[in-house]
């Protein structure tokens, strides 16, 4: 695993020891930057599941101003926080040990909005829907915000949940990476 591209570039990313998480493939973490990028103009990222942090670090080393990395496991945390030194991207990010509903009512009490949000839950959890009303009731999105969401290619999201709208999904062997895109209220007049 490696940063694909930005000012990190090239750089070698340390997994999660054990076999309880399964890092996104560089080949489909470079497909889902084409998707929603390639680079970026700031804006604030939060990497939900961040096990490696690769995702919320490729959007770093991208253009994202900052990454907020949430993880319940000790050594998922351990590992963004090497991943984070090794890119020289530490400053710019927030790291978290805390379970994901928990995050997401201390960020909204933060009045935290996110231009990205990466979505990668254990595929056996099947919460993708409730953790996306969860965050827009939490109104940590922001106006356009962008939602990756990696889930097991068998699954089927609906196209709408909530206010957002999924406008792309792209299977990759048992991985589907579905994009939504969030329409706030102002969007429907």
């Amino acid at each position: 695993m490696r940063v694909i591209s930005g000012k990190a570039r090239g750089r070698s990313l340390k997994a999660v020891p054990g076999m309880g998480t399964r890092p996104t493939t560089d080949k489909v973490k470079e497909a889902i930057f084409s998707m929603i990028g390639p680079y970026f103009d700031g804006g604030t990222a939060l990497d939900l599941f961040a096990g490696t942090g690769g995702l919320g670090i490729e959007a770093l080393s991208r253009g994202v101003d900052k990454a907020i990395f949430i993880d319940m496991d000790k050594k998922s945390v351990d590992t963004v926080v090497h991943n984070l030194d090794v890119t020289r991207l530490r400053e710019q990010a927030e790291i978290y040990r805390n379970d994901a509903n928990r995050a997401i009512k201390l960020l909204a009490k933060r009045g935290m909005k996110f231009d990205i949000v990466f979505l990668d839950p254990p595929y056996r959890l099947k919460i993708i829907e409730e953790l996306m009303i969860a965050l827009e009731e939490g109104q940590l999105l922001a106006e356009d915000a962008i939602i990756v969401v990696e889930t097991d290619s068998e699954d089927e999201l609906p196209m709408h949940i909530g206010n957002c709208v999924s406008n792309r999904r792209s299977d990759y062997g048992e991985i589907a990476v579905t994009i939504y895109n969030y329409l706030d209220s102002s969007h429907k007049e």
